[in-house]
């Protein structure tokens, strides 16, 4: 099966456009934290800097890309500055409600800097050592585009579309940033040494293997010693290479795997909490609540009704 497909559905990646923007010099913004979210900015014309905690500057030409994998903020202006006035403030001075173009300042059009700005949200509690390991931005360049021809052609999409008030665009582009972030996690696996070290585990014939069984047999009684057998390894050095490549131990990664899909069975407030407990391997529900109630610091139940 497809693991990286699996996974990030099991985490409810989902896209969300929040604004574009038409902005002349000068301007600034500083874009809050976000929890369980990855934010993205497209450059579509102009130059954007983009300042990270503690004070790096990544700048932005036409066609650049900056994803900010766990949502940190950060400030968006047209030259480098460690202060500037917060996103809800900007909105508020704009008079903005959220549809068409953000505009700030009147300048000349050809020398505004136009950008797509959004999100991408996970799952409550959503987690996975891929997650884990991902840098703190990844910045994708016009000579990246070329070497990426599917995530090339995803951006020049979005860049024709997001000005065009056109029936459907919103829903579409949110479509697209999705595949955008799987196409940017793809891209950046050669340029960072953690993420590399995570996807080989993927590609690797022994414990790529053992992850597609896992993902496409979770309820079934696994243990280090028959998941060794079945891609054939002895137990030791199974679980050895298994560490090492996914930083994390095989029986804990079956473990918090078997939570993370609880978590998707259970945004079906019609599934029980026992049927939930069959449905990922668990003996008993009071087995699957005490482990549930341990990692999310709430029951099943109350999960269920705060959804």
């Amino acid at each position: 099966m497809d693991v990286l497909t699996d996974i990030f559905n099991t985490l409810d990646l989902k896209g969300a456009l929040y604004f574009r923007t038409n902005f002349s010099a000068p301007w600034s913004v500083e874009v809050p934290n976000l929890v369980n979210a990855a934010r993205f900015h497209l450059v579509v014309q102009g130059t954007c800097h983009v300042t990270l905690p503690p004070k790096e500057t990544v700048t932005l030409g036409a066609g650049d890309l900056i994803l900010i994998p766990r949502g940190v903020s950060h400030i968006l202006a047209d030259k480098a500055v460690h202060q500037a006035p917060s996103l809800e403030t900007v909105l508020d001075d704009l008079n903005y409600d959220g549809s068409g173009i953000l505009i700030a300042g009147c300048g000349e059009e050809q020398a505004a800097t136009k950008m797509v700005c959004g999100h991408l949200t996970f799952r409550r509690g959503a987690s996975h050592p891929l997650l884990n390991v991902l840098p703190e931005y990844i910045r994708t360049t016009a000579g990246d585009r070329a070497r990426e021809p599917l995530l090339d052609e995803m951006l020049r999409l979005i860049a024709r579309r997001i000005f065009i008030e056109d029936l459907g665009s919103e829903a579409s582009l949110t479509r697209m940033s999705e595949i955008v972030f799987i196409e940017l996690v793809r891209a950046g696996i050669g340029k960072d040494e953690r993420l590399s070290a995570m996807t080989n585990a993927f590609r690797d014939k022994y414990i790529g293997h053992s992850l597609e069984l896992i993902h496409s047999r979770t309820p079934d009684p696994w243990t280090v010693e028959s998941l060794a057998r079945e891609v054939g390894m002895s137990r030791s050095r199974f679980s050895d290479r298994f560490s090492d490549l996914m930083k994390i131990s095989p029986m804990a990664y079956l473990a918090e795997w078997r939570l993370q899909k609880a978590l998707t069975l259970l945004d079906d407030s019609r599934t029980s909490v026992q049927n939930v407990s069959n449905q990922i391997g668990y003996q008993s529900p009071a087995a699957f609540t005490r482990a549930f109630s341990k990692r999310f610091g709430e029951s099943p139940s109350q999960y269920q009704k705060k959804l």
